[in-house]
């Protein structure tokens, strides 16, 4: 699986932007997905994720509320709706997607997931 993360950009406090994930490869929908960012001189963090199917998805503590994770597994695309954004929010942006049964335990563990694409920057100003 091939990813490639877009979307990036530079926005205001208080505003809003979607990410998008763009995958190749048909063993896309049988992958779960998240994202993670990594800021200067910070260790890269888990944002949120989803299940191959869509109907779980989790949360950091930090994102939980202002952003939403979802995907199309019809047009092999995975989003994230990031509103409210906070000058804390500023990253590059990644998305990742691993195969395992299950993953809910262990979500948040970037070593975990197999598939990386190249990722986007996200600046929020004050």
């Amino acid at each position: 699986v091939q990813l490639q993360a877009s979307g990036g950009g530079l926005v205001q406090a208080g505003g809003s932007l979607r990410l998008s994930c763009a995958a190749s490869g048909r063993t896309f929908n049988n992958n779960h997905v998240a994202w993670f960012r990594q800021a200067p001189g910070k260790e890269r963090e888990a944002v949120a994720a989803i299940s191959r199917g869509g109907s779980t998805t989790y949360y950091s503590r930090s994102v939980s509320g202002r952003f939403t994770i979802s995907r199309d597994n019809t047009k092999i695309m995975a989003y994230l709706q990031m509103n409210s954004l906070e000058p804390e929010d500023t990253a590059v942006y990644y998305c990742a997607a691993r195969s395992e049964v299950n993953f809910g335990g262990t979500w948040y563990e970037a070593p975990k997931y197999k598939y990386w694409g190249l990722g986007t920057q996200v600046t929020v100003s004050s």
